[in-house]
């Protein structure tokens, strides 16, 4: 009986064994939906990488809204195509960003909608930490476990971060640099999240090692591959006049010279005691938004203020090192 009981044992793992698909096999796999994406790094020489999501086979990269988009980044694939993108969209809100690059019938994660993970479940965390992956060298895999799922606590300044929903806690030292924007897959190499931002406690110095479900992004990159949050270009006939609408000066901002075609707008100098002083606006913040509508440049900055009274407040979303700050600036 006893050999019977190991016989059987035996056919029972070998099945198993056959009938679940090998590490390596979804490793490779997920390794072929995840991309290395280079950006320009801010104005504080940090780092100029980080990792993306294929979530549609006609080119969209869904990541994390970082410092490395402070331009139109460069996009390479799992098998060393270079590509140029453009940024479709973005939401502050969950740090999430979507990339757009010219290419068709990709290998690419679609996020379920019912898909939940759970406490103890197996992962693999796919990404271009420490730009270990240069060109075709596949993205770096990690093994763990989620640890738990829980709220994000940044409710007293905890974290720097404006993401205030459900995170998967890794059990794994997974938010490395450059691993902002990677994969989080399970046991059958579905996506269930995406790494966030190297985030460390404020008030203890831990390092939060953690992913964004990917239900919670679902919605909105679907909206934002649709066009339902993009914003159009300002129109002429929107504009005030220039002695009627704000303008930089008027808000006190002394932008960074405007040299390139879409020169970022960074912000030089802060005039004393003008709105963008008393506001908290410093110099080197990135400005992001400006009445929800994106700024891509320094031109579409001024069209934009153009459309506000000069007698109205002006709200911007700024980027400060890795923070992403709403700001109203009273004139």
């Amino acid at each position: 009986m006893r050999i019977l009981a190991t016989i059987a044992i035996a056919m029972t793992v070998a099945w198993h064994a056959k009938a679940e698909p090998p590490l390596a096999e979804w490793a490779r796999e997920g390794q072929q939906r995840v991309v290395k994406i280079y950006g320009a790094g801010g104005l504080a020489g940090l780092e100029a990488y980080q990792s993306g999501i294929l979530v549609s086979p006609d080119g969209h990269v869904a990541t994390s809204w970082s410092y490395v988009l402070d331009v139109e980044p460069i996009v390479l694939l799992d098998d060393g195509r270079r590509f140029e993108s453009t940024i479709v969209g973005f939401e502050p809100a969950l740090e999430l960003a979507v990339l757009k690059i010219d290419a068709t019938d990709l290998p690419y994660f679609p996020i379920e909608e019912d898909l939940e993970a759970q406490w103890g479940d197996p992962i693999l965390a796919i990404s271009n930490l420490f730009n270990i992956a240069t060109g075709k060298e596949p993205a770096s895999v990690m093994q763990g476990t989620i640890a738990a799922v829980s709220d994000l606590d940044a409710r007293r300044g905890t974290f720097k971060t404006p993401y205030r929903g459900k995170v998967m806690i890794l059990d794994l030292i997974a938010n490395n640099p450059g691993a902002a924007g990677g994969a989080v897959i399970d046991s059958e190499g579905r996506l269930i999240g995406m790494l966030g931002k190297e985030l460390r406690d404020s008030a203890t110095g831990v390092w939060l090692n953690y992913s964004i479900p990917a239900k919670e992004l679902r919605g909105t990159i679907g909206d934002i591959i649709a066009g339902r949050t993009t914003s159009a270009p300002p129109s002429a006939e929107a504009m005030l006049p220039r002695d009627q609408s704000h303008n930089p000066k008027t808000l006190g901002l002394v932008m960074l010279p405007d040299v390139l075609e879409t020169t970022p707008a960074y912000i030089d100098e802060v005039v004393l005691d003008s709105p963008a002083a008393k506001a908290d606006l410093r110099p080197d913040d990135l400005i992001l938004l400006v009445g929800g509508k994106r700024v891509d440049g320094q031109r579409t900055l001024r069209n934009l203020l153009r459309m506000i009274d000069r007698r109205d407040d002006v709200e911007l979303t700024i980027q400060r090192d890795t923070e992403i700050l709403p700001l109203v600036l009273r004139p």
